[in-house]
Formats: structure tokens, C-alpha cells, sequence
């Protein structure tokens, strides 16, 4: 699918999607709850949609009320199954996998795209100490593991993924632990592991830290209870709203938490330092286009907010340095070459130092030919940037945004962008 983008201002209201990180960890906790679980304002994104399939090869029951809200029956890990297929979505594979690894026979799981090629070497390294049977392929999928698991004391890099961590937590909670301790070195992305925390203590299970050092498991407090849950709205599809107004016109996203636990709510200090003019009430955040200043900004625990910061710091005076470009060479693409590859086809200039991205702002971008490269937050990176640039862009492999945020462009063009969608292009 190929999408035009003509430059034009922009302006109205839009409740941001619901967040897939808080979504696919719902689906997990729901799974491991025995009883029934209401999840409402449920996403639709692939990766939720994946997490949905995923909790249903392994033994939930789905029924989709008449408001929208999914009900899930479950009696805990009885696989219906013996595939389990994750998508593309590293969230759902990392997470999933400790799960899958509490039944006692034997489950293979995939996943696809990019997912394919993303290191998983954490599971050959971890889960056998935890009297698990893993085979892999050289450390990336399929991987076949065979438990149960068996919790107990036990230390784990955090440098890589927090998303392992996520995974871990969940089996320890879901299979009773108690008195036992995971200790982490160089936990990257807290915010992430503040959110899996969040979703369990919504699902009645009581998971403390000691300074995301140690993770301590309490036995029955620490058990995972069929709960209520809204899914709350999405940080990492909304910054890119609240950026788009920021360049192009007075826009009111609602459904962001200003209070959530996502990290990527960090969006908010980013368009402050850059000078943007924005309220925040209670329920929607309003931001308008102003005189934008170049910034410095830390997004190691929040790299997926590479991408709008992108968008916005081309068009900031100045030089704009964000760091923390480590962190995205495992995504959908290498993020930081790629940021640099299609944001340069329409005439930006970022440089890769070490863990630094050097963005030099304040020169008109031009309309052009970009790619995707398969990231749906590089998709949406380049149509941002394309509602101030001089001329027409347009976007190969557009539909890349259903991994995580299928009415992006719909919403953009309810803000008044000028927006066509080609699907009959398959470039």
C-alpha cells in the first residue's frame, strides 16, 4: 500500500488508540487469572490481535461484548495447541514464552517478519536453570520449550530487553512463587517493568522491587486474580498526534494519562523543552504550533519515541541530540540507520555518534519518495513529517502501521490532513 501526503495544517479532536503495551500484558495476566476477566477498551493493533490468538492457543475462551469489551474464560496454561504463532510482535514472543514454559509438555513457538531474525538467546541462557527444556534456533525462533518452570532465586541482564523481564515476573506470579527473588543488572526501560507491575496489581497481584534491583514474590498476595481492566490510551501512537499538532496546527488528543506508567508519556518533556505551546487537563492534552527550539533528550528508557522526536526536531532551530540510539537496532528495522536513510531522502540531515543522534533542524524538508522498511514507526514518522514539508510525500509499504496503530491515518485525515491511501499499490 502506497499513502500521499500533501503538506497542510491540521486541527480538531482525537482520542489517541489504546496502548498494545498495556493491552498484550492484560491479555497475559487475563491468561493466567483462573475465572472470568473483562478487558475493555481493547486494542485492535496486529500485535494485540496476535496476543489475542495467542491466549486462545493456549487455552482462553473469547467472547466479544456488545460494547466492545472482550471476555475471557480461563483456566490457567491448557494449551489447545501445540503452535503458538506470535506475530511480529517482540512484546508478545518475550512475554509469552515464560508463560508457554509453565506447561508441562512440549509447545513450539514463531513468530514472523523482522521477529525472525531478533535475538533470543535469553531464553537458552535463562530458562534452563528454571528446569526448562528450550531448543532454538542458534538463539533466535522457532524455540521449543518444555517445563514446567520451576521459580526460583535467580539473576538476569536487563541490558537488552525489559520485555524478558516482563515475561519472567508474570510465570513467577502466575506459578505461585514465593519467598523467591529475581535479581537484575542494568535494567533498561523501568517504565516498562512500572507498567507490567501496574497491569498485575490491577489483576489483584502484589509483585514488590527494591529499586528494579530485586523482584520479590509473595506467594498467594503475589497470585493473579480474574480483575475488570480498561485498557488505557496509547503514549506511543499518541506522540505522534501531539507532534503533528505541534507542527502543523492546534490539535486535542484525549484518552492520554498524563499519570500512566507508559514511558513514553515522556513525549511531554521533549515538546516542552522543544518551546511547544500545550495545556494539560484532565482527559486531553492540547498542543499549537509555535517557535520550535532545538532539545537534548534521554530516550534509552523510551526508544520508541525516536521516531516523532524525529519528526520534531527537523523542524527545530538549532541542533536537536537524542540519546540512546543503542536501543534501537533490535526493532522492526535498524530504527537509527533507517530514521537517517528515509528522513534524509526528504533532505534532513542526522548523524549516528556513538550512542547519540545528531538532528540538525530549522531547513525545509521537501516532499518525497520514502519507505517504510516494514516499521509502522517509521510509517508514521514520515507522514508526520510530511504535513510541513514542501511538496508531496509519499509512503511505500504504508500499511506497516496496523502493528500498532491501524487508524493512523484515518485519525490524520479527521484532523484535516490531506491524506490518500493507494492499497491497490503494493510497492
Amino acid at each position: 500500500m502506497r499513502v500521499h501526503i500533501q503538506p497542510g495544517n491540521i486541527g480538531g479532536v482525537i482520542v489517541a488508540p489504546a496502548s498494545k503495551s498495556a493491552m498484550q500484558r492484560a491479555c497475559a495476566a487475563a491468561l493466567l487469572a483462573k475465572g472470568v476477566s473483562v478487558l475493555k477498551n481493547p486494542g485492535k493493533s496486529k500485535d494485540d490481535l496476535a496476543a489475542i490468538d495467542t491466549i486462545q492457543r493456549l487455552g482462553a475462551t473469547i467472547v466479544r461484548a456488545t460494547d466492545g469489551s472482550l471476555q475471557i474464560q480461563s483456566n490457567g496454561i491448557v494449551p489447545k495447541e501445540t503452535v503458538v504463532h506470535c506475530g511480529e510482535s517482540g512484546l508478545g514472543i518475550r512475554m509469552f514464552t515464560p508463560l508457554i514454559a509453565l506447561y508441562d509438555q512440549a509447545i513450539r513457538i514463531t513468530g514472523e517478519g523482522s521477529l525472525t531474525t531478533r535475538p533470543m538467546d535469553f531464553f537458552d541462557a535463562i530458562l534452563p536453570q528454571l528446569q526448562v527444556d528450550v531448543q532454538s534456533n542458534g538463539g533466535k525462533l522457532p524455540i521449543v520449550v518444555k517445563g514446567p518452570l520451576q521459580p526460583k532465586d535467580i539473576e538476569v541482564d536487563g541490558s537488552l530487553s525489559s520485555q524478558f523481564l516482563t515475561g519472567l515476573i508474570m510465570a513467577y506470579a502466575g506459578a505461585g512463587a514465593d519467598g523467591v527473588t529475581i535479581k537484575v543488572k542494568e535494567l533498561k526501560s523501568k517504565p516498562y517493568i512500572d507498567l507490567t507491575l501496574h497491569v498485575l496489581s490491577a489483576f489483584g497481584s502484589n509483585v514488590t522491587h527494591t529499586n528494579h534491583e530485586q523482584f520479590h514474590f509473595h506467594g498467594s498476595k503475589s497470585k493473579i486474580q480474574p480483575a475488570t481492566y480498561t485498557v488505557e490510551g496509547d503514549w506511543s501512537g499518541g506522540a505522534f498526534l501531539l507532534v503533528a499538532g505541534a507542527l502543523t496546527g492546534e490539535a486535542v488528543v484525549k484518552g492520554l494519562d498524563p499519570f500512566s506508567t507508559q514511558a513514553d508519556k515522556a513525549i511531554l518533556h521533549a515538546l516542552m523543552d522543544a518551546g511547544v505551546r500545550m495545556s494539560i487537563e484532565e482527559g486531553q492534552i492540547t498542543v499549537r504550533p509555535s517557535e520550535l527550539q532545538a532539545f537534548q533528550f534521554d530516550a534509552t528508557d523510551c526508544p520508541d519515541l525516536f521516531p516523532p522526536l524525529v519528526a520534531l526536531a527537523v523542524y527545530c532551530q538549532g541542533t536537536s541530540v537524542i540519546q540512546g540510539v543503542s536501543r534501537l537496532a533490535h526493532k522492526e528495522s535498524n530504527r537509527g540507520l533507517t530514521l537517517q536513510e528515509e528522513f534524509g531522502k526528504m533532505g534532513a540531515v542526522i548523524k549516528l555518534q556513538d550512542d547519540l543522534m545528531i538532528i540538525e533542524g530549522g531547513k525545509p524538508l521537501q516532499g518525497a519518495a520514502v519507505h517504510s522498511r516494514h516499521d509502522h514507526r517509521i510509517a508514521m514518522a514520515c507522514a508526520v513529517a510530511a504535513l510541513k514539508a514542501e511538496g508531496e510525500t509519499s509512503i511505500d509499504d504504508a500499511e506497516a502501521i496496523n502493528k500498532s496503530y491501524p487508524d493512523f491515518y484515518d485519525h490524520l485525515q479527521h484532523l484535516g490532513a490531506h491524506v490518500m491511501v493507494d492499497a491497490t499499490n503494493n510497492s
